[in-house]
């Protein structure tokens, strides 16, 4: 019985820690934005082109949450491709958004990766082998195995981003989050609980709707 609950406490804090793998470090709002119905909102990753396939995840998820809201958001890659603002001005960047019908655009960028190796000591149980009875008097006697488990290292890896959602017409940063996933276990899995993150952030400080 006590097994089972033991096994029923770790699935319980595994979940836990599962969902609550992304936190919102900081947030920033600009204390004259109020909710706009953006009619066309480009959801942009800034990353290096060894990390384009979080790019495209975290694009992707970014953009479906956006959805969920009724907003309608188009990614980057799928708008420009993935080196549309390569080699272009940073005056003509929004001219060419407004001239693609943008009103807002988020960017989402990965400020640090960082690695961390931890040890996991090695668990020492005793564990019942036999029970024996005596016809002349009760008594028990236990036996006991000495059971040991090695120790071993263990490799996780934080993610640092940072969410900045402008508004085109203005040119204006109306808001800015920054959020830390730990060890995700994929990069689809990094994307959506941080974009789950980032919505429900900009709902909570009345950015969107």
């Amino acid at each position: 019985m006590k097994k089972i609950q033991w096994v029923a406490i770790m699935m319980l804090s595994f979940i836990v820690a599962s969902c609550n793998s992304t936190q919102v470090i900081s947030s920033y709002k600009d204390e004259k934005a109020v909710i706009k119905d953006y009619k066309k909102i480009l959801v942009l990753g800034i990353f290096q082109q060894k990390d384009r396939a979080l790019r495209q995840a975290t694009e992707d998820a970014l953009a479906d949450k956006l959805k969920d809201k009724g907003y309608n958001a188009v990614t980057a890659m799928q708008e420009f491709g993935p080196k549309a603002f390569d080699k272009v001005p940073e005056d003509q960047i929004a001219e060419k958004l407004k001239n693609s019908g943008f009103d807002a655009v988020i960017t989402t960028a990965l400020l640090d990766k960082k690695k961390d190796q931890s040890y996991q000591p090695g668990n020492v149980r005793y564990q019942p082998v036999g029970v024996y009875y005596n016809r002349f008097g009760r008594y028990y006697t236990t036996v006991y195995d000495r059971v040991y488990q090695p120790g071993y290292y263990t490799t996780s890896t934080d993610y640092y981003l940072e969410s900045n959602l402008y508004d085109i017409n203005s040119g204006d940063m109306v808001y800015s989050v920054q959020t830390q996933s730990y060890d995700p276990s994929s990069a689809r899995n990094l994307a959506n609980n941080n974009s789950k993150r980032i919505v429900q952030d900009l709902v909570d400080n009345g950015i969107l709707k």
